[in-house]
């Protein structure tokens, strides 16, 4: 993201009157850039732990002001987003529970749910209505600096409404992700916790280790191994290149979820070893062409 960020639509009738983020990097920096883009609130401030970070984020003019009071920035707030790692969600929403108003919407953008839940409920006040959310969007970048307009167009945002949750402020939170360019679910919690161990946590985790294996077998072949990476090679690094932090909680809070998957794709590693050396070519080739049609499906439904 490079420039100031784009004035406020000048036509545009706000949703809400004050937006607050707690966490400006990547998605809460993104979130800020596309709300005022498309002028969805009169008034867009962050706050974050780190006084550094939030003077980057002033800098780069993401919110109409970044500080570090957590309290302060959601006061009078209608929708307050927590934008944080999920391992600090809960924390989070503690720090700030007294000052949010009645009928205010809290939500969150964690790639988990049930913890999260977990974590946050407790203290969410009375009258204050609780309705997480994932946009499943993202780059390998972090911090303010990472922020992209654009980042939720034509992506997947999913919904894990609580039983007993306020309809209108689901629909309220479900519009205002759709007017940000997402598709808008619903999701059971659990659910989403599995499909996203699969579609998401697992692959980040195979990134991880292959780079990371990579690395210690290479030795003094280190630096030919980095210059003749291969196209498969280089897509793992970018996604092995993800926030440590971020990904670190994510496989704390998610645990049983991805070692259940992790379980099976063990066995089909097992599968493939088994084919590679009994020279079983047609059950590798029977797998290669199965799972090219999951990529040409992917590009059908636009989310390759």
């Amino acid at each position: 993201m490079t420039g100031p960020a784009p004035a406020k639509s000048p036509t545009a009738k706000p949703m809400f009157d004050k937006i607050a983020l707690i966490g400006i990097g990547l998605i809460g920096g993104s979130i800020a850039l596309e709300a005022r883009k498309r002028g969805l609130a009169r008034s867009i401030v962050a706050a974050t732990r780190s006084a550094e970070t939030a003077a980057l984020a002033n800098r780069l003019k993401l919110a109409d002001h970044c500080g570090t009071d957590l309290a302060a920035a959601v006061k009078d707030a209608d929708l307050v987003i927590v934008c944080t790692p999920v391992g600090a969600c809960g924390p989070a929403t503690q720090a700030i529970a007294s000052s949010l108003k009645p009928g205010c919407i809290v939500s969150d953008v964690g790639s988990v749910k049930q913890t999260v839940i977990a974590d946050m409920a407790p203290h969410i006040p009375e009258g204050v209505h609780f309705v997480p959310a994932h946009p499943v969007a993202g780059t390998e970048n972090s911090g303010p600096e990472a922020a992209l307009l654009d980042l939720f167009e034509g992506r997947w945002t999913i919904l894990t409404p609580l039983p007993g949750s306020d309809a209108q402020a689901v629909a309220r939170l479900e519009a205002f992700w759709k007017a940000l360019g997402s598709l808008v679910e619903k999701i059971d919690p659990a659910d989403h916790d599995r499909i996203l161990a699969i579609t998401s946590h697992l692959p980040h985790l195979i990134a991880y280790t292959i780079v990371g294996t990579a690395d210690d077998l290479a030795g003094h072949l280190n630096s030919e191994v980095l210059r003749f990476a291969a196209g498969g090679f280089r897509d793992f690094t970018r996604i092995a290149a993800s926030d440590p932090t971020m990904w670190r909680d994510v496989f704390m809070n998610n645990r049983e979820a991805v070692l259940e998957v992790l379980q099976r794709f063990q066995e089909d590693l097992f599968y493939l070893q088994r084919a590679i050396r009994w020279g079983e070519g047609d059950k590798l080739f029977e797998l290669f062409t199965r799972t090219r049609e999951i990529r040409r499906a992917l590009i059908h439904l636009n989310q390759a």
